[in-house]
């Protein structure tokens, strides 16, 4: 396997009819959610702008949130390596913490894209594009991007905004904010079918953030960074060179331009906010470094490119942190399949750092993609025992497990960490091969509906669940809550092919 994460890479506009059209789901089952039913139905969902002045309940929003991710994961190429997955969440949930949002759960992701970008979504959902990571120039600017999109969230900006562009229903919301952001990166048949979900002729310009909201965001964002001990001086320099970028682009502007527009006017406003907090030097956490010098290394689409990259940077002495160099380098030489020279690098990072989990489990990996499988393992479970609340750990030992043969104790610990992450799309895939290499059949299936009701290809869903209960034996119990789930999916694939077919 080399040294390949489990992201998906389908381009969004090669994936089949039904993944391209799910932003109907959107505007028409709302009400349909993971393995349970949500208490509200469609005919009873409030207007936006209805008198009472409510917009969204905690749980419509909530709701609503689950399925938005579900339409991003089956059009966007979404990052599912675990450790990239667990340092974005991490960064991002510890500013939530100095936020009016504490106390609320936020889900940060990453999209496998060069395009400079980051978005909020319902229910706390931020996507952040790989290419605005590379763009930034300190852990501080990107915490700054969060917290700008953090606050778009506390502050109801979305929703203030539709209320102010027309009257809409929770319902045609729904499917209008997943289509400002299909139609801002998938284009073709997606666009169009976001734009049936969205059953109007709404521009996106129309419901952009306004300039108050843009600064509002700005000055929230830049009192988290300082109260998250963060240099508040980090969100107008990234605007600025922002800025700066606007110029060059004129009308071919990155989205993150489009829909967080930079003026003079904003620059100083947020720059006189942020020079009312004394000067703050952030040194920037390694992990941040090796999250670069990761992204840096995938963009190269021979492995031995990014080995000439990456040696070439040491051997002039290009680099910021020389240990995020010959981890990137590492990564590289993995990849290419060279693992005793990978080993060579890892070992001396580890040597240098040796809690640092992005070396720790990329040595395992060395390890065993060379065939000590044993050794891989050991390496593993020292770590875990130190470390037992690590997901990048925990998921990656159970990987391991699997391909060792040791499905038993694969799926004991994959059962645990659906407990503690019930929307990671991964630990079910893997959750999935355990079950069959144990012989459970029909919960095989199940488990691998559920991966695919998540990534949000509700064909193959179906199709799983069908099969699971043709599985001979099945009990009252196991048959009752396969029958229910594929109610509930074929609901939703009706309810999407009468949208479409209109």
């Amino acid at each position: 396997m080399g040294a390949k994460d489990t992201t998906e890479l389908m381009p969004a506009n090669k994936r089949p009819m039904h993944h391209r059209c799910l932003i109907v789901v959107l505007g028409l089952c709302l009400s349909l959610t993971p393995l349970h039913v949500w208490s509200i139905s469609g005919d009873d969902l409030p207007d936006i702008g209805a008198a009472s002045g409510n917009m969204f309940t905690p749980a419509q929003e909530k709701q609503l949130g689950k399925t938005f991710m579900r339409y991003i994961r089956a059009t966007q190429p979404v990052i599912t390596d675990p450790l990239m997955d667990d340092y974005i969440n991490k960064l991002g949930n510890t500013l939530v913490d100095h936020s009016q949002g504490a106390g609320s759960k936020f889900t940060f992701f990453l999209v496998d894209s060069p395009q400079v970008n980051a978005y909020a979504g319902p229910g706390g959902y931020i996507g952040v594009y790989t290419g605005l990571v590379l763009t930034t120039e300190s852990e501080s600017e990107l915490a700054a991007v969060l917290a700008h999109e953090i606050t778009h969230v506390t502050q109801k900006h979305l929703q203030r905004a539709w209320y102010a562009a027309s009257n809409l229903s929770l319902v045609q919301g729904a499917a209008l904010v997943a289509a400002i952001i299909l139609g801002a990166t998938a284009g073709g048949d997606a666009a169009i079918a976001a734009t049936m979900g969205a059953q109007a002729a709404l521009k996106q310009q129309q419901i952009n953030f306004t300039r108050h909201n843009e600064k509002e965001a700005d000055r929230l964002g830049i009192n988290i960074l300082h109260d998250a001990d963060f240099d508040p001086h980090a969100m107008p320099s990234f605007f600025a060179r922002m800025g700066r970028a606007n110029k060059r682009y004129g009308t071919e502007l990155p989205e993150f331009l489009r829909t967080h527009p930079v003026t003079n006017s904003r620059i100083a406003d947020s720059l006189g906010r942020a020079e009312k907090f004394p000067y703050r030097q952030r040194p920037d956490s390694i992990r941040y470094l090796l999250l670069r010098a990761h992204l840096r290394e995938r963009s190269f689409d021979e492995p031995s490119q990014a080995v000439t990259y990456f040696r070439t940077l040491l051997k002039e002495g290009r680099y910021r942190d020389e240990s995020a160099a010959r981890y990137g380098l590492s990564l590289a030489l993995l990849r290419d399949d060279r693992y005793q020279d990978a080993a060579e690098e890892l070992n001396k990072l580890i040597q240098q750092r040796p809690g640092t989990l992005e070396f720790v489990i990329a040595a395992s990996r060395t390890d065993m993609e060379a065939g000590n499988k044993k050794k891989a393992i050991s390496h593993l479970e020292q770590s875990a025992h130190k470390f037992p609340l690590s997901y990048p750990l925990q998921i990656t030992l159970a990987e391991f497990y699997l391909r060792a043969g040791q499905a038993d104790k694969a799926y004991k610990k994959l059962k645990l960490l659906t407990s503690l992450q019930p929307e990671n799309t991964q630990t079910y895939k893997l959750l999935a091969q355990a079950a069959a290499t144990l012989g459970n059949k029909a919960e095989s299936h199940e488990y691998m509906a559920m991966h695919y009701y998540l990534m949000g290809a509700l064909e193959s869903s179906l199709m799983q669940l069908k099969i699971a209960l043709r599985v001979p034996g099945l009990n009252f119990y196991r048959t009752a809550r396969l029958e229910s789930q594929l109610k509930k999916v074929q609901s939703e694939i009706d309810e999407l092919k009468k949208e479409h077919d209109k």
